[in-house]
């Protein structure tokens, strides 16, 4: 494996690991605050406790599909990503070496 292959597989598997645990992190956020909240809303208003669990769905659905979406399209086009990244990181670490 090419040092640069090796790179970019690094920074995709920490790319990827910091998406999920974005995700993870909003779920027991969303989840939380649901379950702190509902005890606070009055009976009279039943439907509204309805309305925030399907709005922190609707949320954690889409939130959880376009990061996975992120990283479908990270893992098919990480060479141009990552090669990007790390061409720049390389002359900018040679910039700095030569100032």
């Amino acid at each position: 494996m090419r040092p640069d292959r090796e790179r970019i597989e690094a920074m995709y598997r920490r790319d990827r690991l910091v998406a999920y645990a974005f995700v993870a992190a909003l779920w027991l956020a969303i989840i939380y605050v649901f379950f702190q909240v509902w005890p606070l809303i009055p009976a009279q208003y039943s439907g509204l406790g309805i309305v925030l669990l399907i709005a922190g769905l609707a949320v954690l659905l889409f939130n959880t599909a376009s990061i996975a979406a992120m990283v479908k399209h990270y893992d098919e086009d990480k060479d141009f990503i990552y090669g990007l990244d790390i061409k720049h990181l390389d002359e900018m670490r040679a910039r700095k070496g030569r100032g």
